[in-house]
């Protein structure tokens, strides 16, 4: 299985276009957002708030962690595609190992890649946030970002892998890649804060585990700006503006706790890892 991951990792990581088309999404959401989006949400109100431009910047850097295991896992699993359609699984197959060990050695490649690149994303994002007038992320800040990291890519390698499972050529691989790279977006709320859709799409994204991943890093990446953003202001505005932007999530008036939000995360890695394992292993 060892074996299977680093063949897997070293076959992602020498094609270096597709190491940077996985970051190209963020890179694009990075610039749209520089030119076009940065005062989008800031309405009337909002510009009374004290630091705005940081208080945003790091809600859209928390969005932009949560899409990135998402988008790069994707990109990983091109490599199990690959050996689809080159039949290179067949070898695999055929050899005196157990096709769950086959299995694990995809989605142990993609879960690093994802995590790989996600820790290139903070690095990145830390560094816009900081030419931006803003400060670096503060060391406790950045520990609990790397243990969200480590739960949001599994999380989303699972989902993933489930997806891809049912893929046996490059068109497919491509079309779905497309778009859940579109979707993603939205789903977590990065072109659209939660507050500003209609009830029940509200709902669709409350549904969508990915999301209590974006929620989870909002919590950690905007807790100091939002302390400063909103000293002296009362605070139902502050949990007013926490809704809105889908910092926390609300049903029926009570709101999604942070143990609830991991716990989410991990039944569906559990969840999903089962069911891809179950179905790469029947269709081998």
């Amino acid at each position: 299985m060892n074996v299977l991951v680093k063949r897997n990792l070293k076959i992602f990581f020498r094609d270096r276009s597709a190491v940077v088309f996985s970051l190209l999404a963020i890179f694009i959401i990075i610039a749209l957002y520089a030119v076009f989006l940065s005062n989008v949400w800031l309405n009337d109100s909002m510009k009374a708030i004290k630091n705005t431009d940081a208080l945003m910047n790091t809600w859209l850097i928390a969005g932009l962690l949560a899409v990135a295991s998402v988008t790069t896992t994707m990109g990983a699993f091109g490599v199990m595609i690959e050996d689809k359609v080159r039949k290179i699984d067949k070898d695999f197959y055929s050899a005196p190992i157990q096709r769950s060990s086959i299995t694990i050695g995809y989605i142990g490649s993609a879960f690093l890649i994802g995590v790989i690149m996600s820790v290139i994303t903070v690095a990145v994002s830390d560094f816009y946030i900081v030419i931006s007038g803003g400060e670096w992320i503060k060391p406790l800040a950045l520990l609990k970002v790397f243990l969200l990291i480590f739960l949001s890519t599994m999380t989303n390698t699972s989902i993933v892998c489930f997806i891809v499972s049912f893929f046996k050529s490059h068109s497919a691989f491509s079309t779905a890649s497309t778009i859940i790279g579109t979707l993603i977006g939205f789903l977590t709320g990065i072109y659209l804060p939660i507050g500003a859709l209609p009830e029940s799409v509200q709902m669709i994204i409350k549904l969508f585990p990915v999301s209590y991943a974006a929620s989870l890093f909002r919590q950690v990446l905007m807790e100091d700006t939002m302390k400063t953003s909103f000293a002296g202001i009362p605070a139902s505005y502050l949990n007013g503006f926490k809704e809105y932007m889908g910092v926390t999530y609300q049903f029926g008036g009570i709101t999604v706790s942070t143990l609830i939000s991991v716990l989410i995360l991990i039944a569906t890695a559990f969840i999903f890892y089962g069911l891809a394992i179950v179905n790469m292993s029947r269709k081998g």
